[in-house]
């Protein structure tokens, strides 16, 4: 594999692309931003189901911006703004989007070193738009990496969302082979309530 992973469709986009897919009659007018897009399927997808969509990958990955780009011209999609942003970092770029309702992010959870800086980005974001949800799938990798503990720190919640309530256990999800071979899962990140929720 190339060593820029936004380089590559991973089986995460896939099935995350499939729950945009079940969801596609929510989506008009719905504005979405996808962290770590990379490829950006998932983001690709919602644009084509009627979202005002907004591409981000580390602002020093130019290859994976590059590829972000790439899909969208592939797709037709030439006007989709593609950003640099980096996990972690509040940056003018970051300080500058617009509101958001849904953030995507497909197997952002890859490295846990990089774990906390996603969710401190994730959390600003939600702060800023406290309706927001991330949509995010991830690849089971390790028994031992979690992310409850930070959810708690930054007083984020999750939801579990199956794969069978959107038809993505299927060994050939959308004619690909990929989330098969995979221990894959579905999560809605959102702001915790006041209660402690």
């Amino acid at each position: 594999l190339d060593s820029h992973y936004g380089t590559y469709v991973w089986p995460c986009a896939v099935v995350l692309a499939q729950y945009l897919w079940v969801h596609r009659r929510n989506l008009p007018g719905k504005r979405v931003l996808e962290v770590g897009a990379g490829v950006s399927l998932p983001g690709v997808v919602a644009a084509k189901c009627g979202a005002e969509v907004v591409l981000s990958d580390g602002e020093e990955l130019p290859r994976c911006l590059q590829s972000c780009r790439r899909s969208c011209l592939a797709n037709r999609l030439p006007h989709i703004p593609v950003l640099g942003l980096t996990w972690g970092r509040v940056s003018p770029e970051l300080l500058a989007l617009p509101p958001v309702d849904i953030i995507l992010g497909s197997d952002v959870f890859f490295d846990p070193k990089d774990f906390e800086d996603i969710l401190i980005t994730i959390y600003f974001l939600l702060e800023k738009n406290p309706h927001a949800q991330f949509w995010t799938t991830y690849q089971v990798r390790s028994a031992d990496w979690s992310i409850e503990a930070l959810l708690c720190k930054w007083k984020l919640k999750s939801i579990l969302i199956p794969l069978h309530s959107f038809s993505a256990d299927k060994e050939h999800l959308a004619s690909s082979s990929l989330p098969g071979r995979h221990t894959i899962e579905m999560m809605i990140i959102s702001l915790a309530q006041s209660d402690g929720t």
